[in-house]
């Protein structure tokens, strides 16, 4: 029976949609103003009659977004690496979930990536909160994002919830084409990485078969994302402190500007992703046909977030962090030296001093900082207890 649904708002653009697309882009002044920033050094005149000249999403991935995401982390002193490839599979496709450290170099980056190995690049979903004008939404599109609705009625955002749902499955199963989602709505401030219920109950609506199948059908893929530094800590922080000052604080269309512009340039050191086991295996093993709806959700939220946390690669940053949450020097010697603890406190300082605001509070902004920073290692160290239990 064919699906009753139009994608057409939601889903990334089609080839034969590239051309029209980039010819509006680049008569948007705006997006013009952008090009010029990102590319100071480039002959505008001549990007966009490049930009005119493709012909495909393929073509505007290898070509545009794939060098500019490259150019930008080297400029800002970054390095990358992903592993874990060998658990792929080229003729397989997946839903790679993964932790969520900055809305826009993710699954960016990761993109690039898998570009780079020979491997086809994912279908991204992005919050639609962050579509502030049309030509940030006509960008997405062309690379390959689909857009997740953010904002509406109960009855609204269920229905969207359906309609998503169903395009993930069909995406995957039939249009065969892999997905990325990060774990839950929105990054995680204070990087306590943990599936989001809703995310998976989101993802069971479209189910035909029993639940247990529904997921295995999925090819559900962890992924965990490892960044030395997160450029927009001092704003998770500072939000952190707006939310307590004021519990009806909300960030407003200009703040989700600004971390998307402070987390594409900002310096991140290194940026490691670590392609998990598909959990296929584990669902068969841990989950019975039998089980009731909440005990397959609690379990296959337990296994993501089990790969994950194994996973976190831990900088000398996350150990510091830890003994300064803990007011103890445990890791010294073994994980950080002196000289790297006053590098990290000196960067927090900095970090601090950027916050414009006149009511900071100084010591609650670093105790955040501390838990931000620390939250990995807590969370891996709690993983390897379990399994070794």
């Amino acid at each position: 029976m064919e699906n009753e649904f139009n994608y057409d708002d939601m889903r990334p653009y089609l080839d034969d949609e590239v051309k029209a697309t980039l010819e509006k882009l680049t008569n948007e002044p705006e997006f013009i103003y952008v090009l010029k920033f990102l590319y100071p050094n480039m002959d505008i005149d001549k990007l966009i009659q490049q930009l005119r000249s493709l012909n495909s999403i393929k073509e505007f991935q290898l070509q545009i977004i794939g060098p500019l995401i490259l150019s930008i982390v080297q400029k800002a002193k970054g390095v990358y690496t992903l592993n874990g490839m060998e658990q792929l599979s080229f003729d397989e496709k997946y839903l790679f979930i993964s932790n969520h450290r900055d809305i826009i170099m993710d699954a960016a980056l990761l993109n690039t990536l898998f570009a780079e190995k020979g491997f086809d690049t994912t279908e991204n979903a992005i919050g639609d909160n962050l579509c502030t004008r049309p030509w940030i939404s006509d960008v997405l599109k062309l690379n390959k994002s689909f857009l997740i609705k953010r904002n509406g009625t109960k009855r609204e955002l269920f229905n969207a919830f359906v309609k998503q749902s169903t395009y993930i499955r069909e995406t995957i199963t039939q249009k065969r084409n892999s997905i990325w989602l990060a774990q839950r709505e929105g990054r995680a401030k204070d990087s306590d990485d943990r599936t989001q219920e809703s995310l998976l109950k989101m993802l069971t609506i479209s189910a035909k078969n029993n639940l247990r199948e529904s997921f295995i059908e999925l090819n559900i893929t962890p992924i965990c994302v490892s960044y030395e530094y997160d450029s927009c800590d001092y704003l998770k922080a500072m939000e952190f402190q707006q939310k307590r000052d004021n519990p009806d604080f909300k960030k407003s269309e200009e703040d989700d500007v600004r971390s998307m512009q402070i987390g594409i340039t900002g310096y991140k050191g290194q940026m490691i992703y670590e392609v998990c086991q598909p959990i296929n295996k584990e669902i068969e093993q841990f989950i019975q046909p039998d089980d009731d709806r909440n005990t397959i959700l609690n379990k296959i939220a337990q296994l993501i977030d089990n790969k994950i946390h194994l996973n976190y690669h831990l900088f000398p940053c996350n150990y510091i962090a830890l003994d300064n949450l803990n007011n103890d020097s445990q890791f010294l010697g073994k994980h950080y030296t002196e000289e790297e603890k006053i590098k990290f406190e000196k960067y927090v300082d900095a970090q601090i001093e950027k916050i414009d605001w006149k009511d900071k509070d100084i010591p609650f902004l670093k105790e955040k900082f501390w838990i931000m920073y620390a939250n990995p290692a807590i969370n891996q160290f709690k993983a390897i207890s379990k399994c070794n239990l």
